[in-house]
């Protein structure tokens, strides 16, 4: 249970940096999610929202980190 407890710290502290990373972006007005490629569709009773730009530009930035941070490890 020791190692579970630990996981869950771990995740929520994840959550907290994330968080406040998005707040900061929006402060500084950086078009996170509003990006070439964010698909909005907005019809007569549905919206519907998908940032494929921003989550591809996300993913590249989370790959070229933990690249780093693994070439930092050996």
């Amino acid at each position: 249970m020791n190692e579970i407890g630990k996981v869950l710290v771990g995740l929520g502290l994840l959550l907290v940096v994330v968080g406040s990373v998005v707040l900061l972006f929006g402060r500084f007005g950086l078009p996170l999610g509003r990006l070439p490629g964010d698909v909005a569709y907005k019809g007569k009773h549905v919206s519907v929202y998908f940032p494929l730009g921003t989550s591809i530009l996300i993913s590249i930035v989370l790959s070229v980190i933990f690249y780093l941070f693994s070439r930092f490890r050996r």
